[in-house]
């Protein structure tokens, strides 16, 4: 499986599975066939994590193909990452606790074994091993699988989900802050309290065709417990007004400017962050960092090719852009940078952001009732 890192294969990508795969997305998602057979998924999400393309695109190529009621399924599989982003920002602390946690967590287990035969791979269970290898070579998982992934490092491995949300983070083309963290979250049982997810023997051979044996898992244990309430913050997402000759500061969720709210604004000069490992709580591999730069770098040429103005800097570059308004980043190592370092700057929000956070209260059961009127908004 290969994710070359360009907008021109991004949509290739998309326009094929929506010609030749959407149609059986519903009835076929839930299986792993293996990383050599994704015909079944889109496999876009490493693109739309960096805004490569955007829900709006591939919503409205879905809705050209098919009905609302035909493409159900697969649009709110899109809106998931919109929904665990707005559900974050509403309550902003749940990542904090999270690096904190996550600190504490990893001086306590550096030399322990059971963690690292886990990230080597070397478990008593096969498909985990497989698993990981998986990820490591090809930085991505189906999304079934990584549900599987986390129950057995939770539940049978016994080990602290904090890490394996690092672990998928430092490994996933398409890993942010928000689904990461609140999909592990809610596989231990603590994001939804008292709910948990428990991978099952049958369940993974069902939807794997059986191409593991050798799978024991504890399947009976309890939810992990958080005594940690989170309140909702009042939020406010409004543009600021009179944008136009600002320096646009744009971060590594947003990489297709030509396809943003704002692409009929007139800015000064366009500036690219780029966010090396130093700066950056959770270590990401060579590949995931080669992955980024490649991107940005594809937004960089299709600025010049435009000849847009254009500059690609480090992070720790920005105090020196003047009079700049920024592509909101999102909860996550950007948006830290920025506040640790009280730089202080207006940022703008999607519009898809602005009329799906406010529903973003509750649960996606919830949300996902609001679909419709969402779509209904989308230019």
């Amino acid at each position: 499986m290969n994710f070359e890192a360009s907008r021109a294969k991004a949509l290739d990508k998309l326009n094929y599975f929506v010609e030749n795969n959407l149609s059986e997305y519903s009835k076929l998602r839930n299986f792993d066939y293996g990383p050599d057979n994704r015909s079944n998924i889109s496999c876009l999400s490493p693109y739309i994590t960096h805004g490569i393309i955007n829900e709006k695109e591939v919503i409205k190529k879905s809705l050209d193909k098919f009905s609302f009621a035909k493409n159900e399924k697969f649009i709110q599989e899109v809106l998931w990452r919109t929904y665990w982003k707005g559900w974050l920002e509403l309550r902003p602390s749940v990542w904090t606790d999270f690096l904190i946690e996550l600190k504490k967590i990893k001086g306590d287990f550096q030399n322990n074994q059971n963690y690292k035969n886990a990230i080597d791979g070397k478990t008593n269970v096969e498909c985990f091993n497989y698993w990981v290898n998986e990820l490591k070579e090809n930085n991505y998982l189906h999304n079934h699988t990584r549900m599987w992934f986390a129950s057995i490092w939770i539940f049978t491995l016994n080990l602290p989900w904090q890490l394996g949300a690092e672990f998928f983070m430092q490994h996933l083309y398409d890993g942010d802050a928000a689904s990461n963290t609140l999909g592990w979250r809610w596989v231990a049982g603590v994001q939804t309290q008292g709910k948990h997810y428990l991978a099952s023997e049958w369940n993974i051979k069902k939807f794997t065709n059986n191409r593991f044996s050798n799978i024991k898992l504890n399947e009976n244990a309890p939810p992990k417990i958080s005594e940690k309430k989170y309140s909702i913050l009042k939020q406010d997402f409004t543009n600021p007004e009179n944008i136009d000759q600002n320096n646009l500061i744009i971060f590594e969720n947003n990489l297709c400017f030509e396809t943003s709210d704002f692409q009929n604004n007139k800015f000064k000069k366009f500036y690219i962050i780029s966010n090396k490992n130093e700066n950056r709580c959770i270590k990401l591999s060579e590949k995931v960092l080669k992955f980024k730069s490649s991107l940005i770098q594809d937004q960089k040429q299709r600025f010049k090719n435009q000849s847009i103005d254009c500059e690609v800097i480090d992070i720790s570059e920005i105090k020196k852009i003047e009079k700049a308004v920024g592509l909101y980043p999102t909860i996550g190592e950007n948006l830290d940078y920025l506040n640790s370092n009280t730089f202080k700057i207006n940022f703008l929000y999607r519009e898809l952001d602005q009329n799906s956070w406010q529903y973003c209260n509750k649960g996606f059961f919830n949300f996902k009732n609001y679909i419709p009127k969402i779509i209904s908004t989308l230019n």
